[in-house]
């Protein structure tokens, strides 16, 4: 005779699976934000800036995909202001000062 599926448990278990993706996507997702220089924008023109990215049409997404896997292979970050300062060891300094002042300006 087969053993019964315990669906609760599955269920629970793919539920646990969905929230530690989440928190991952979410925390890297914050890397990404720190990798680029983008810390240093404030929390308006981030979220103004992703808002056009949304809109935006066909070929231009296609060219940020473009300039997005050149960064991550390394080939842009010369080039690009904000990942160039990033390179030079600034953005940790930078990262720990800017975001307080963009916060109380936002808040």
């Amino acid at each position: 005779m087969r053993k019964p599926r315990d669906y609760d448990a599955e269920l629970q278990a793919l539920t646990d699976k969905a929230k530690a993706l989440k928190t991952k996507k979410q925390g890297q997702l914050g890397e990404l934000v720190l990798a680029t220089g983008a810390d240093a924008l404030s929390i308006e023109q981030l979220a103004g800036a992703l808002l056009d990215a949304v809109g935006a049409e066909a070929a231009r997404k296609e060219a940020w995909r473009k300039s997005g896997a050149s960064f991550f292979r390394g080939d842009g970050a010369r080039t690009r202001k904000g990942a160039g300062r990033n390179a030079g060891g600034g953005a940790p300094s930078g990262a720990s000062t800017e975001p307080p002042s963009g916060e109380a300006g936002a808040s």
